[in-house]
């Protein structure tokens, strides 16, 4: 079992030839909406893959979190200690997609962040049963730290995605096993610029003498950096032609946690993530475009 402690939104995609300016009207090309957030990202990608999984998260009392929930619970995600939070909206991302595919995007966090220590002593059952616990940054950090402490107490194993970055406390990097930034996010957290691997690997030792314990840094099309203590090794990405990079992350980290709690390596959960991510590219959407476990078996048979 995997728990995913985390943030479910609704996306709102409004596809248009251009931005509108203040003041400004105009047609729209086309608009859908998709279940998205990346704590439920993950969880879906996760239970897509085979893997067991509860999500624990808030929505609102409308009619997007009733939408969120049966998504999740339809794909298998366990959502039992996803909290219904009256007077207030899900979380909701407006996403503005102009001519050039360049996006503008406003977020309204909503019951997200109205999670609380509480829902975490809820799940304690759940939180037992788990191997490994995901957390990202759309919910109070405040709660992440205590989600993260009682799976320590059960001796747990803690995966952060620290998206959106933000600075973080030694505390919380103390608590967590497994780091998996992007290189933006790695800048933020560092507060270094980086241009070069060895600048990379510069900010993941510090981040990791400040109590991480390993790091998987993103590199987009360029694959990815294992970092621990000892070695640090890059991984390459899979070569297909992106039509959406929307959830590549989320389906990453889904991935990574799937063949862990399957007793695999880190150094093959990296090489069925890569296999993951790479099918996600090549899909529109967040959840929408997350693979099945048997397609991946098929586009691995086929490389």
């Amino acid at each position: 079992m995997i728990t995913v402690v985390g943030s479910l939104n609704m996306d709102l995609v409004t596809k248009t030839d251009k931005v509108p300016k203040v003041g400004e009207t105009f047609l729209g090309v086309e608009f859908k909406q998709a279940a998205g957030g990346k704590g439920a990202n993950q969880a879906d990608a996760i239970a897509k893959l085979g893997g067991k999984v509860a999500m624990i998260g808030r929505v609102g009392s409308d009619q997007f979190g009733k939408t969120l929930i049966e998504s999740l619970k339809h794909d298998g995600v366990e959502v039992s200690q996803v909290q219904v939070t009256e007077g207030i909206s899900t979380g909701i991302a407006t996403i503005i997609v102009n001519g050039d595919g360049d996006n503008s995007i406003i977020v309204v966090s909503g019951a997200n962040f109205k999670l609380i220590p509480q829902d975490i002593d809820r799940a304690e059952e759940v939180i037992k049963e788990s191997a490994i616990m995901i957390a990202q940054l759309e919910v109070p950090i405040g709660v992440i730290k205590y989600a993260f402490k009682k799976a320590k107490q059960y001796g747990k194993y803690t995966v952060l995605n620290p998206a959106p970055a933000r600075e973080l406390d030694q505390e919380l990097l103390e608590l967590t096993d497994l780091l998996v930034p992007n290189e933006t996010e790695l800048e933020i957290l560092s507060g270094r610029t980086l241009v070069t691997k060895d600048d990379m690997l510069v900010a993941a030792k510090e981040l990791m003498q400040k109590g991480v314990k390993e790091m998987i840094v993103t590199l987009g099309g360029n694959g990815c950096l294992h970092i621990n203590k000892t070695s640090s090794n890059h991984y390459p990405a899979h070569l297909v032609e992106a039509v959406d990079t929307t959830a590549a992350g989320d389906s990453f980290i889904g991935a990574i946690a799937t063949a862990l709690s399957e007793g695999k390596s880190i150094e093959a959960a990296i090489h069925f993530a890569a296999k993951v991510s790479a099918l996600t590219v090549t899909r529109e959407g967040a959840q929408d475009s997350l693979p099945t476990k048997k397609e991946v078996e098929e586009y691995m048979t086929d490389i």
